[in-house]
């Protein structure tokens, strides 16, 4: 039995989670760490992680940016695995990222569905068969909840395709205040918030008489909540690294 602590339990991903781990009789959440420690499933929740006492395989952060750097600290403190879904990290975090994981393994993605990685993957195939003949705009829809913009699913694939250009890429996140033409270097990255959407990528080809649209739709919270526990899984008796979903994808 994989034992889980969830870091975000009380949110709406969090709780998410809890209800897809009900279901799968491999794992168990044993504790919650949530900046309220108000219990929502049958497990404790603590605020302040020196009490946590349980016995931990594997953590699972969805939380908020600002919730990882004592998390990141327990568990290095006790050489724990962690799956990092939370988005919309500072530069410096990101360093501190990839320092833990010099030290313990590490699963960062900046989206933890199978489609969304799959769609990455379409769309390194398009850049290298459609080239600098097609400019490139990616359009992100979330809810009105959302705090970082652009997504973090946006910034992956933006950073994905760009791994497929020889040239430098500049990443434009606001046009309104400049009056030029639009550079062959660019990949536009625009962010929408509205209501309750899950959560939707459009990734723009646009060429010279033609547009090719590469799209995922998110319809459920329960599509990022079923990759985390896979990653949970996937990173348990890792030696020290960062992985991502490409890994896990290429391991099945």
């Amino acid at each position: 039995m994989l034992k889980i602590l969830l870091s975000g339990c009380n949110g709406k991903m969090g709780k998410s989670i809890i209800n897809v781990a009900s279901g799968m009789d491999d794992l168990e959440i044993v504790c919650g760490y949530d900046i309220t420690a108000n219990e929502t499933g049958n497990f404790p929740v603590y605020d302040n992680l020196e009490n946590c006492k349980e016995d931990i395989d594997v953590i699972i952060d969805f939380s908020h940016p600002n919730a990882l750097p004592p998390l990141l600290k327990f568990a290095l403190d006790k050489k724990l695995p962690i799956v990092i879904a939370t988005t919309g990290f500072s530069e410096q975090t990101v360093e501190d990222i990839k320092k833990a994981a010099e030290s313990i393994p590490v699963f960062y993605s900046g989206n933890m569905s199978l489609g969304i990685n799959l769609l990455i993957e379409l769309v390194k195939k398009a850049e290298n068969v459609l080239g600098s003949d097609f400019d490139i705009e990616i359009v992100e829809k979330h809810h009105n909840q959302k705090i970082d913009a652009p997504s973090g699913t946006a910034l992956m694939i933006a950073d994905a395709i760009s791994e497929e250009i020889d040239t430098p890429v500049q990443y434009e996140y606001d046009r309104h205040s400049r009056r030029i033409k639009r550079p062959k270097n660019e990949i536009g990255i625009h962010s929408i918030r509205g209501g309750t959407i899950v959560g939707e990528h459009d990734v723009i080809f646009a060429g010279c008489d033609e547009i090719i649209t590469v799209s995922h739709t998110a319809l459920s919270k329960n599509i990022f909540a079923v990759g985390s526990l896979n990653a949970a899984r996937f990173l348990f008796g890792k030696s020290a690294g960062i992985y991502n979903m490409g890994d896990l994808v290429s391991s099945k």
